[in-house]
């Protein structure tokens, strides 16, 4: 059994962004990313303990140089860095699952704690196939084309109610709740690492009930971006769209592969 544990920064526990600003100018921040590496640790140690052989943990916030590596299990591999070809550098159809760690609600959420999609500054929403979607249901969605579920996700309660209904089969500790986009009542940093350790040693008893996530395809993505200019460069740069109106952009694709 091989297994990526996929780590963002928002979702953690005790983690919110400063005042009208994202996460990366909190004060918080660096707390945020000390957490993000201990709930990272207690997913892959909770999969080794359930018989995992490999288990990849990929550092994908902003840069994606944010963990403090030589606090992780020593039996991780770890992804970092970027100008990868494809998301989930390492995994290929051989895995058996995906989990997320810090992940975040998508855009648009009512008191989702810091939710936006890939970028609070730059879009509005994303939509797939008509349907509004988030980070989740996007690396979901690459990750399914290659034949591995999502079995996990550590999140606020809003990425909770997220996941769960993208994700069949999918387990899940839910690290604070969502009061507002920069206020939460969390969970003890403490008390969410050693759920998540527990919780996720119950995937491994049931891959079987977990189904890749893939979109109807080909598919439709619509971007709705919040500045005229940006729309305008996305529908003339090298991921040429249709313009349908002075912030969105439509792209036709076989594939989410072929977008990230």
């Amino acid at each position: 059994m091989k297994f990526v544990v996929a780590v963002d920064c928002e979702g953690v526990a005790c983690a919110v962004g400063s005042p009208g600003g994202s996460l990366n100018a909190s004060r918080d921040l660096e707390f945020a990313k000390l957490q993000a590496t201990r709930e990272a640790d207690a997913a892959a140690r909770g999969l080794f303990e359930a018989g995992a052989e490999q288990v990849i943990v990929w550092d994908n916030h902003n840069g994606s140089l944010n963990l403090d590596y030589d606090l992780l299990d020593e039996r991780c591999d770890i992804a970092l860095g970027v100008g990868f070809e494809h998301r989930f550098p390492g995994m290929d159809d051989s895995f058996s699952g995906v989990t997320f760690i810090g992940y975040h609600a998508m855009d648009n959420t009512i008191d989702g704690v810091m939710c936006h999609t890939f970028s609070s500054t730059t879009y509005q929403y994303k939509k797939i196939n008509g349907q509004e979607v988030g980070e989740m249901a996007i690396d979901g969605a690459v990750a399914g084309e290659r034949g591995v579920p999502v079995v996990f996700c550590a999140s606020d309660d809003k990425g909770i109610t997220e996941a769960s209904s993208f994700f069949e089969g999918i387990e899940t500790v839910t690290t604070k709740r969502g009061m507002g986009w920069n206020a939460a009542v969390s969970k003890h940093p403490g008390r969410a690492v050693r759920e998540i350790y527990e919780k996720i040693q119950q995937v491994v008893p049931k891959l079987d009930g977990c189904k890749p996530f893939t979109f109807a395809s080909p598919l439709t993505m619509e971007i709705r971006y919040k500045r005229l200019e940006a729309a305008q460069a996305a529908s003339r740069g090298f991921k040429r769209g249709e313009r349908i109106d002075p912030y969105t952009v439509r792209h036709r694709l076989e594939s989410i592969e072929e977008y990230y």
